[in-house]
């Protein structure tokens, strides 16, 4: 060997050391996530001290003001200075925008009946609610759940990581074994969506709490937030694309979703809490998982790859049944049901999703690019 070579190796060497140094060990602590309890706030604050009691007096009984029509019936479009004011020096204090998003709705929305029970839906409570009733209560929990089965396939991401960068194939094979169930796992928790949620209660009550005023044919000018700005502002309501988790299992995978859709998911990531946000921005600048297995040529890590995509595919396609169901069969028994003090959201939001996207064409679409990630035996 020349001194060329030798000089050439020892550069290589280098770089890749430097490569595993700025990559390993892929930790979830430094992105405050629990080993337990995955993105959900492990103990969120249940009362705020008293200077803030007048808020939480309305927050307890919001959704008895609005009924009753106590709490102000319409907004005309302006957020009262009073409101818009902490509402926005808080979330910027949160790095989240001033809008109702999922991390307020649910991660950090949760209370257990019983402190020692376990973490389930019939030992669970929301500590903030608004219209819906018990629809409602079910609807924020079924997510949370879904959120909690998460966790073990959130732990598998930084293992299926930490195995590329250490060429462990048997460590990489057990660690997507790992995130296969727990994204199934997902799916069973999404399924009792049918139990807990009225169809016509979402359609006419939940969704009008959860769009936001972009994309918003209701409300196509946005909102001014008085003493923020005099222009009209514009956000996203409530939606599960701004949930960390599917973000992070599609930038493990690899998967690559439309141009239309990539744009939506991007911006979905403005509603998420900073360190989630790099969580995912990590994964992304890691050693790509789906090139590795590619060049490993092995069999068994393609074929866990496979079903890790298409469990991720099987999860999206029961997330197109749920809204199918809860959007038309909701619409048609929200018209017959008559559910009084509400008539239910504007024409316009018939076949909008709460993030404001045209929800079918969306959901299908993330669908089938994601099946389209599977390696063929062919690759």
């Amino acid at each position: 060997m020349d001194r060329f070579d030798v000089t050439s190796t020892a550069g290589d060497m280098e770089a890749q050391n430097m490569k595993l140094k700025k990559y390993s060990p892929f930790s979830l602590g430094k992105f405050h996530i629990s080993e337990d309890y995955g993105f959900l706030l492990p103990d969120p604050l249940k009362e705020l001290s008293h200077y803030y009691m007048p808020w939480m007096e309305i927050a307890s009984n919001l959704p008895l003001l609005i009924e009753s029509h106590q709490l102000r019936a319409t907004v005309d479009e302006v957020l009262p200075r009073n409101l818009a004011l902490p509402f926005v020096e808080v979330s910027r204090t949160l790095g989240l925008p001033p809008i109702l998003g999922h991390s307020d709705l649910v991660l950090m929305n949760w209370k257990k009946k019983d402190p020692d029970g376990p973490l389930e839906i019939r030992n669970l409570e929301t500590i903030v609610s608004f219209p819906g009733g018990e629809s409602l209560k079910g609807f924020i929990l079924v997510i949370l759940s879904v959120e909690k089965a998460a966790v073990p396939g959130i732990k598998a991401i930084a293992q299926v990581i930490n195995a590329v960068l250490q060429t462990s194939e048997d460590d990489l094979l057990q660690a997507l074994k790992q995130l296969r169930t727990s994204i199934a796992e997902m799916t069973k928790a999404l399924r009792q969506m049918h139990d807990y949620v009225d169809p016509a209660i979402f359609y006419a009550v939940i969704r009008i709490f959860l769009s936001g005023w972009k994309d918003n044919p209701a409300i196509p000018e946005g909102l001014i937030y008085e003493g923020v700005s005099e222009e009209p502002l514009k956000y996203s309501g409530g939606s599960t694309a701004q949930s960390t988790v599917f973000h992070a299992i599609d930038e493990l995978l690899g998967v690559c979703h439309s141009k239309e859709s990539t744009t939506f998911l991007h911006r979905m990531r403005e509603y998420m809490p900073p360190s989630h946000r790099a969580f995912i921005e990590e994964i992304h600048s890691a050693p790509p998982l789906r090139e590795h297995i590619l060049s490993s040529g092995s069999h068994l890590l393609r074929e866990a790859y496979n079903q890790c995509v298409e469990a991720l595919a099987e999860l999206r396609s029961h997330h197109i049944n749920i809204v199918a169901k809860y959007l038309l069969t909701g619409a048609a028994k929200a018209k017959d049901g008559g559910l009084g003090y509400l008539a239910g959201p504007p024409q316009a939001l018939a076949e909008r999703g709460t993030g404001g996207t045209a929800v079918f064409s969306f959901l299908k679409s993330v669908r089938d690019t994601t099946l389209g990630g599977i390696i063929d035996q062919c690759d």
